[in-house]
């Protein structure tokens, strides 16, 4: 776990947090990022002279625009990667540790906003079990990715991707497809590598009832 983050309370309370609504970050997942705004230059600044920890997290409806509110669940990523262009932008990638549930908003000075973020419900994403859950359905899952690559007209290594873990393979499909944002907050809240699975297939085969495919079965 980057870091050596092992335990709950080794997870910082009080946590800046950069909303951006279409991105989001799961733990293990590798997200980068090109930081430009001044409050955010600011913000990685003072996460890299510290723990070099920031919530990712997307938004909700209402709220002023400058200010809009806070979804209730985020994800803490540290910086494993760190670059600073000649125009002065920062290229990092943040590696996703565990996620949160957002608290209240801290009542700070800094041009950031910082919550206190509450791990306690996510303390499984700290496990470094690597052993996959049985019984997943990955016939299905390959037939659903293929069909919304194809017609999306993208494409990945299949040899890359039938090597990977399935954990890391997941991980990777729900943090880079085109997802809404509403269906990446969906995978981002499933309790486990199981449910996130079964919403990531159940979100490929909805995708296909767009050509007039037959409905796709239910995972409830």
């Amino acid at each position: 776990m980057p870091g050596g983050y092992r335990r709950i309370g080794d997870l910082p309370q009080a946590l800046p947090v950069f909303p951006l609504d279409g991105a989001v970050l799961l733990p293990g997942g590798e997200l980068p990022l090109q930081i430009f705004e001044p409050r955010y230059l600011n913000m990685v600044d003072d996460a890299m002279a510290g723990d070099r920890m920031i919530g990712m997290i997307q938004t909700r409806p209402g709220g002023e625009r400058a200010r809009p509110n806070l979804a209730g669940v985020g994800c803490a990523g540290r910086i494993t990667a760190f670059a600073e262009t000649a125009d002065g932008r920062y290229l990092i990638t943040l590696t996703g540790v565990c996620r949160f549930q957002a608290g209240d908003e801290l009542p700070v000075r800094t041009p950031y906003r910082q919550v206190r973020a509450r791990f306690e419900p996510y303390g499984e994403d700290l496990d470094e079990d690597e052993t996959p859950p049985e019984g997943l359905d990955r016939t299905r899952f390959a037939r659903a990715l293929k069909r919304y690559l194809n017609r999306r007209e993208l494409d990945i290594d299949w040899e890359t991707a039938a090597e990977a873990p399935l954990e890391a393979l997941v991980t990777s499909l729900a943090m880079g497809l085109p997802f809404d944002p509403a269906e990446k907050q969906a995978l981002l809240e499933a309790p486990g590598l199981i449910e996130r699975f079964s919403a990531l297939t159940t979100l490929l085969e909805i995708d296909s009832l767009q050509d007039g495919d037959d409905a796709p079965p239910s995972v409830q």
